[in-house]
């Protein structure tokens, strides 16, 4: 089991663990689709831990599910020692302060009828940190922190670029003091100038304040250049995590093979081969049977379409679910 990684990290000051979650949306005919199916981890005071996969592997669903956005199907998450999974009232709303999150579109996530002043500001009063009459030099402040200026402030989000939008959902995120921040695919929207600006925001950030992070990309070199701890999900599961130093340098499931094969790095004696997944992603309602990438994988052997592999410590710290191992 994924929770068996935990065991490693006892000594350590854990601020959020995923013990085994469960995410499963009903369908039709009885059947489910296993957006999340087990899978665990935690993230230490100041960590930076990446989470990476193509589109639809669950990355999304379990930001959801650690701001209980969205109820779990089965497992625990536990924030600061609370358990968020039956948190309620003001319970909840201090996990919530605690737990932040930037989204994909700034642009979408921002009201086009608020003034930024407002829309930063809210939290702030909502949340009684500071009087009103403080409210606008506060802003003020927290946008400094993001590379803003303060003329920012009566202006309305149409007005600003995209970089720009997002330095403001980061402020806006801030405004409560936040011990973790959820980014969820924060450089997508944004161009490729901009992401390197944004990813060292977030790194100053994380340096200065000690915030810890749960990055979710599919920009590999961002993940790699920024993350501690790494874990690469596939419907729904992870099937690969170790620190991201390892696992960039040494990949071990093949999956995580192909992801990296797509990133150009020079290397000794020539390039690196791209490798070339077959076919599309499985349906997470009709998963395959055996090693759910079995399919689509360039290294599969006999056991592979038939049994399941264990999600074992296949070296120090570095853990796998595969055949190979």
């Amino acid at each position: 089991m994924q929770g068996d990684f935990l065991t490693n990290k006892q000594l350590m000051k854990e601020l959020l663990l995923l013990e085994n979650i469960k995410k499963y949306f009903p369908v039709k005919d009885g059947k489910f689709l296993k957006a999340v199916d087990g899978v665990s981890f935690s993230v230490n005071e100041a960590g930076v831990f990446g989470l990476v996969g193509e589109s639809g592997c669950g990355k999304s669903t379990v930001a959801k599910l650690i701001l209980k956005l969205i109820e779990t199907t089965a497992g625990k998450i536990y924030f600061d020692g609370i358990d968020v999974t039956t948190a309620r009232g003001e319970e909840l709303a201090k996990i919530r302060r605690g737990l932040q999150i930037i989204f994909q579109d700034p642009l979408a996530s921002l009201n086009p009828r608020k003034r930024i002043i407002d829309t930063v500001g809210e939290a702030l009063i909502i949340n009684k940190i500071v009087k009103r009459n403080e409210v606008k030099d506060t802003v003020a402040q927290l946008l400094g922190k993001v590379g803003m200026g303060a003329d920012a402030l009566y202006r309305y989000p149409h007005e600003f670029s995209g970089g720009q939008r997002q330095r403001i959902c980061i402020a806006r995120a801030l405004a409560v003091n936040p011990r973790i921040l959820i980014a969820d695919e924060p450089l997508s929207a944004l161009d490729v100038s901009i992401q390197a600006q944004i990813i060292n925001l977030l790194e100053d950030l994380q340096k200065d304040s000690g915030l810890a992070f749960v990055f979710i990309s599919h920009n590999l070199p961002a993940i790699e250049h920024f993350c501690d701890t790494v874990a690469v999900m596939y419907l729904g599961k992870i099937v690969e995590m170790s620190s991201a130093v390892d696992l960039f340098n040494e990949p071990m499931h093949p999956y995580t093979e192909a992801l990296l094969s797509d990133v150009p790095k020079p290397e000794v004696g020539g390039k690196r081969g791209r490798i070339l997944l077959k076919g599309d992603v499985p349906s997470p309602i009709h998963i395959p049977p055996g090693c759910p990438f079995h399919p689509r994988c360039h290294r599969r052997f006999e056991p592979c379409d038939k049994i399941v592999p264990v999600y074992k410590e296949a070296k120090k710290d570095r853990w796998v679910s595969c055949h190979l191992w």
